[in-house]
C-alpha cells in the first residue's frame, strides 16, 4: 500500500472538501442545517432507547441457557410469577431500575455478565451452583445499597395498611421501619432458590435477640406460647 505523504494528502483532500461543503451549506441554510441535526439526534436517541428496551424484556433475559434452565424455572414456581391477582413482576422489574440514569448504569455493568456468558463460567448446573452464593450476594448487596429500590416500585412500606395484615407481618414491617431495615434484609430467596449452606435461621436469631432486648411481647407472633401466670415472672 502506498502511504507516501503525497498519497495521504490526496486521500485527505476529498474528505476536507466534503466537510467544507457541509459547513458552507449549514451557514447558507441554517434552519435546514439545524433541522437535519435535530432529526439525526432524534433518530440516534430513539435507536438508543429502543435498544435499551429491547434488552429489558423477560424474553431477552431468558434467551441464554443458564437463565432459562436454572433461574427462570425457579422463578416460575413463585408468587411473583403467578398469583391470585394476575400481577407479575418479571426479571427487569426486579433487576433493572426504572430511572433512566440508573438503568443505563445497570446495562453497562451487565456487559460483565455477557463476558462470563461467552466465557462459559456457568454453562453447566454444577458451575452455576458453585457460583450461586457469589451471584446471589452481588444481587443482595446491590439491593441493600439502593434501599431495595426495585422492590419499592411495587411495595411501598409507607402505603401498607397494617390493619389488613397479619399481626406478625404488621409487627415485622413496623420494626423494619424503626430498625432501618430494607426489603432484602428479610426477603432473600423470595424468587430464587437460596444458595446451599445459607443459614435461614441466622436472621431470625438476630431478630429474636433484638426483640428480647427491646422487651417486645413474644405472644404477638407466638399466640400459643406458654407464659408465666399473671403476676408471676419466670
Amino acid at each position: 500500500m502506498n502511504t507516501s505523504p503525497t498519497n495521504l494528502q490526496a486521500q485527505t483532500k476529498p474528505s476536507l472538501m466534503s466537510l467544507g461543503v457541509l459547513f458552507q451549506t449549514l451557514i447558507r441554510y441554517p434552519l435546514a442545517g439545524v433541522s437535519a441535526i435535530f432529526l439525526a439526534g432524534m433518530v440516534f436517541w430513539g435507536a438508543f432507547n429502543w435498544s435499551l428496551e429491547l434488552t429489558n424484556t423477560e424474553s431477552f433475559c431468558t434467551s441464554c441457557h443458564a437463565m432459562r434452565e436454572y433461574l427462570y424455572k425457579e422463578y416460575k414456581q413463585t408468587i411473583h410469577y403467578a398469583n391470585r391477582t394476575g400481577v407479575r413482576a418479571s426479571c427487569p422489574d426486579c433487576h433493572v431500575p426504572r430511572e433512566w440514569v440508573h438503568k443505563v448504569i445497570r446495562k453497562v455493568r451487565a456487559t460483565n455478565e455477557l463476558f462470563h456468558w461467552m466465557a462459559g463460567s456457568i454453562d453447566s448446573r454444577e458451575k452455576f451452583e458453585a457460583k450461586r452464593p457469589e451471584l446471589a450476594q452481588h444481587v443482595w448487596t446491590a439491593m441493600k445499597e439502593t434501599d431495595s429500590r426495585e422492590c419499592r416500585n411495587c411495595h411501598g412500606i409507607d402505603f401498607m395498611t397494617e390493619e389488613t395484615q397479619t399481626v406478625r407481618a404488621s409487627l415485622m414491617h413496623s420494626l423494619a421501619v424503626d430498625w432501618g431495615k430494607t426489603c432484602i434484609d428479610c426477603h432473600k430467596g423470595i424468587s430464587h432458590t437460596l444458595p446451599k449452606g445459607f443459614d435461614k435461621q441466622a436472621l431470625m436469631d438476630e431478630l429474636h435477640e433484638r426483640m428480647e432486648e427491646e422487651k417486645i411481647d413474644c405472644k404477638q407472633c407466638h399466640e400459643d406460647m406458654t407464659t408465666a401466670p399473671a403476676g408471676e415472672g419466670w
